[in-house]
């Protein structure tokens, strides 16, 4: 177990003060209330089943570095599969995916959270498939991609708070430099030249020499041409989730990877701009898991607008897409036309109207419309909706919402509130009479020469 590198500072902090409590604090302070929750709910389904929990990855990365944490990745040294399912009966979850070879699951919870739970293992990869073998905490760190990815934070009861880094990844992060583990990592899993250029345009690392040298060995060899379809599919759709995707996009297209998800991807073909205004409209809506799984069908659809259906459906073929990921960007604008003519209504005069009608509209139909639509009504009552309306809803206070009649979860208490909501952005507030405007006071009248001093004086004199 290596131990903090030698004058790693974490919040101002020496990280070789820094007690296994200070990285449960420092961790629960980056997570979101929702977040937290879902770490509990491991804590206690890993506790009842007796096997050693640990946080990982990118969770790991983005804390360690003082970034928002995106993701959620727990590792077991037991039975992954087994305590995803326990997960989905006793708590409500959704298993997202199943893969049984690397005995990993994706799992949606209540609130919007997404995590990846996995079973520790060692991953050895051959130039037909993948393969992985059971492995304690430590190997399975040692098999990761890069160095910043390779640290664990222990969430069980005995060891709560340990920080585990074998490749001394802290030091890296202080650094702010992507390193990779294993000098063959390009040649054993391609894919990872993809990942390398996301991870260095999100993070703004830069990238060590000795992997820089790695990188062009692996290139000289044309192992891109190896990544499977699948894993193609996987980094596109995690590259349009990600705030930046343009950057992602252009730097891919600089080094001649970005036509590996389609040749037609290049020139003038390649609608950054498009991608750019799509993100540039996202900062408008909430930053929140639902609204961040929006941004998948949006991007897809800006970044393949220029190219003909033939193109389109080779790119689809090519990353393995499947129908629910094409469905969210081909079915996007059929399904935005319905919320397009509810905000286009006559009808419409009142701001709690809009509020009505965006508030439980789905937030890739929004997305979709603010970078689409050319109604400039719409365009406004969206905007009005994200800069306005919701912030007066928002400022609400408790002793407020306490005053609305009925019961939380009932149909009376829904109605009340919703009016309440209704008279609270409709209200117009009452401008103070205008008061009549007083004339300024006359100018005093010029002095007179019988009043001066010296004709005083003089008069006294005679």
């Amino acid at each position: 177990m290596s131990p903090a590198p030698e004058g790693r500072r974490e919040f101002g902090v020496d990280s070789r003060a820094l007690a296994m409590s200070d990285y449960v604090y420092i961790l629960e302070s980056h997570l979101s209330p929702e977040q937290n929750r879902v770490v509990e709910e491991f804590r206690k389904i890993a506790a009842h089943a007796n096997v050693n929990l640990f946080l990982t990855g990118g969770a790991m990365r983005d804390m360690l570095a003082g970034s928002r944490i995106r993701d959620l990745d727990f590792v077991v040294e037991g039975p992954a599969l087994k305590l995803a399912k326990s997960l989905a009966e006793q708590h409500g979850v959704k298993i997202l995916s199943l893969d049984e070879a690397n005995r990993t699951a994706e799992l949606l919870f209540p609130g919007g959270v997404t995590a990846e739970l996995s079973a520790t293992r060692r991953e050895r990869h051959k130039p037909a498939k993948a393969s992985a073998s059971p492995a304690t905490i430590q190997e399975d760190l040692r098999s990761r991609d890069f160095t910043c990815n390779a640290v664990a934070l222990s969430l069980s009861r005995a060891s709560r708070g340990l920080l585990l880094d074998p490749t001394n990844g802290l030091a890296d992060i202080e650094h702010r430099e992507l390193r990779a583990i294993n000098t063959y990592g390009f040649y054993d899993d391609p894919s990872r030249l993809l990942r390398l250029t996301r991870f260095q345009v999100r993070l703004g690392f830069t990238i060590d020499e000795r992997t820089r040298m790695q990188v062009a060995n692996a290139r000289e060899a044309e192992v891109e041409k190896n990544i499977p379809a699948k894993a193609l599919g996987e980094e596109l759709k995690r590259i349009c989730l990600e705030d930046a995707p343009s950057e992602i996009f252009k730097a891919l297209e600089d080094a001649g990877l970005l036509a590996l998800f389609n040749p037609a991807l290049s020139g003038p073909k390649v609608n950054l701009p498009g991608i750019a205004k799509v993100e540039k409209n996202a900062k408008l809506l909430p930053d929140d898991a639902r609204t961040r799984a929006a941004h998948l069908g949006p991007a897809l659809y800006a970044l393949t607008e220029k190219l003909n259906a033939k193109e389109r459906q080779a790119l689809i073929k090519t990353t393995a897409l499947s129908k629910a990921d094409v469905d969210l960007w081909q079915k996007l604008e059929s399904r935005s036309k319905k919320l397009e003519t509810a905000l286009r209504s006559a009808r419409i005069r009142k701001a709690s109207q809009v509020y009505r009608i965006v508030s439980v509209a789905a937030p890739d139909e929004v997305l979709f419309l603010l970078y689409h639509s050319p109604q400039r009504q719409v365009q406004e009552r969206l905007r009005n909706y994200y800069q306005k309306y919701l912030v007066t809803v928002q400022e609400i206070t408790p002793e407020e919402w306490a005053t609305v009649e009925g019961k939380p979860g009932t149909p009376k208490y829904a109605k009340a509130r919703e009016d309440f909501i209704a008279n609270r952005l409709d209200r117009r507030v009452k401008k103070p009479p205008a008061q009549p405007e007083v004339p300024p006071p006359p100018p005093p009248p010029p002095p007179s020469s019988w009043t001066t001093p010296q004709t005083a004086m003089a008069r006294r004199a005679r």
